[in-house]
């Protein structure tokens, strides 16, 4: 384990390395912070650049984007109580209750403390339980890598709150999309209506753009989102000493280890895991009554959940192979696309960048803590961008990424379709993510399915027969199941309260 340790820190000491650290994380945390953005989006924007790194300088820069991003979302929520993510919903609860009492700066360094707290405890369970599971599913083959690609595409039933029929559908038209091209056994052409364009079939760096920037530009015109005026005399850049963010320690224990569980539960996500930390901090607090009305500890609750949930969410995506999220549904197309296949045989093959990934983890949020606290004065100006110049920037580099990627034109005219099919589908209220999930999963499901019927001579059975196959759909199946009970359950409180 000591040979892997130094050869994924050894790579970690280039200085292009460096360089897409501190580039990411700046990058992750404007995105975040960006109303209207998020980081599926800023993943998406960023794919196409890294055609140009290397594969563990790609790693770095979207890893990093992932974890800025994450904290970004806290600085518009408590400045302007405009969420930049989901999970900033609870911190807004009384983050921005702590700007309006002039405390604008002790609310985002409590952020960003808190943010780094939960990274650092994620990141060493990543370590500690990553490996152990990563030896446990080295022995898959392609009828338990069916089973597990059933499973991942089953988790977008807990994704959708609400309707689980529209996550499915959403993933069957992600599926849909990944069968466009040559066939992967025979070499047939499907769905391609005699277009050259599409034999090789869908990118997955114009399907990215399309559904989150074009998407998102499309619903930035179509509201017309005027700036937001600001007063920014309200806001201040005192920080809190680290004596009293010391004071939070029961509360970052506990919501670490939240947003940690949480996190490596498939489908869960960090919103989720900011809001039962924030419920559970409340329950342990001694001043329960503050919670709502600017209180510390709900800040660093939903933070330090919120970002405990990176390294949890990586771990079933490292090992497995098996994307959690929507960030981390990007992230793994993103390495496939530079030849690295996340999954139990990247331990074995790729050790170096395995621990790269955990090193690259670690170091993250340190210079995310650090620019965090060193830059306020910056991320108090991000919230001032206006929609109008932030649409055709989005545009601009969406187009530029579609057409560098292949040099095709066909490439651009793919993105916008599937921008057009993206902003329909938000219209009508389907997630988006599930959609991401069916691309990256399709062809691991479609490949092992075909691979394992030939190995049993074309008997569905084998699936049944193999213990770790049989465990996996039948947890798939639960998966349908709760979704089913969980949203006929609120559908009866939300008659029941309207009743009233």
């Amino acid at each position: 384990m000591l040979e892997n340790w130094i050869l994924g820190v050894s790579q970690l000491g280039q200085w292009q390395v460096v360089i897409a650290l501190i580039v990411g994380t700046a990058l992750g945390i404007i995105v975040g912070a960006m109303p209207g953005l998020s980081g599926p989006t800023g993943l998406a924007l960023m794919i196409p650049f890294t055609y140009i790194l290397s594969p563990i300088v790609s790693i770095v820069l979207l890893i990093s984007i992932y974890v800025g991003a994450e904290y970004g979302g806290s600085i518009t929520a408590i400045t302007i109580n405009t969420p930049g993510t989901p999970s900033g919903a609870i911190t807004a609860i009384d983050g921005y209750p702590l700007t309006e009492k002039g405390e604008t700066g002790r609310a985002l360094s409590i952020s960003v403390m808190s943010s780094t707290a939960g990274g650092l405890f994620s990141t060493v369970c990543l370590i500690l339980f990553s490996i152990p599971l990563a030896h446990f599913a080295i022995a898959f083959g392609p009828i338990q890598y069916f089973a597990l690609g059933v499973f991942g595409l089953t988790i977008v039933a807990s994704l959708v709150s609400g309707n689980w029929i529209k996550g499915l559908i959403a993933t069957m038209i992600g599926l849909l999309i990944e069968t466009i091209g040559s066939e992967p056994m025979t070499g047939a052409f499907r769905f391609t209506f005699n277009q050259p364009a599409l034999w090789e079939g869908i990118s997955f760096v114009s399907a990215m753009l399309g559904l989150f920037a074009i998407t998102e530009v499309f619903m930035i015109v179509e509201s017309e989102i005027k700036s937001r005026l600001v007063d920014t005399k309200k806001f201040t850049t005192e920080r809190i000493s680290w004596k009293e963010f010391g004071g939070l320690w029961k509360t970052v224990g506990i919501s670490s280890v939240i947003g940690t569980i949480i996190g490596v539960m498939p489908g869960a996500g960090a919103s989720i895991g900011s809001i039962v930390a924030y419920n559970e901090a409340k329950r342990f607090s001694n001043t329960p009554e503050m919670f709502g009305k600017g209180s510390p500890e709900g800040v660093c609750a939903s933070e330090t959940a919120n970002n405990a949930t990176v390294g949890g969410a990586l771990v079933p995506l490292l090992t497995l192979g098996v994307p959690g999220s929507g960030s981390t549904a990007i992230l793994l197309g993103a390495l496939m696309l530079h030849n690295i296949s996340p999954g139990p045989q990247l331990f074995a093959k790729s050790p170096d960048i395995v621990y790269g990934i955990f090193t690259c983890l670690f170091l993250a949020n340190i210079v995310m803590l650090f620019l965090g606290l060193k830059f306020i004065r910056i991320w108090l100006k991000v919230v001032q961008i206006s929609p109008a110049v932030l649409a055709p920037l989005i545009f601009s580099v969406a187009f530029i990424g579609a057409f560098s990627v292949g040099g095709s034109v066909g490439d651009v005219v793919s993105m916008l379709v599937i921008g057009v099919l993206g902003y329909i589908l938000r219209k009508f209220k389907f997630p988006l993510i599930p959609v991401v999930i069916g691309l990256v999963l399709g062809d691991l499901v479609e490949i092992s399915m075909r691979r394992a019927l030939i190995l049993s001579d074309g008997s569905f059975a084998v699936f049944f027969q193999d213990p770790i196959s049989l465990g996996l759909l039948i947890a798939a199946a639960a998966s349908l199941v709760y979704a089913i009970i969980r949203d006929i359950r609120a559908s009866k409180r939300k008659e029941k309260y309207e009743s009233i």
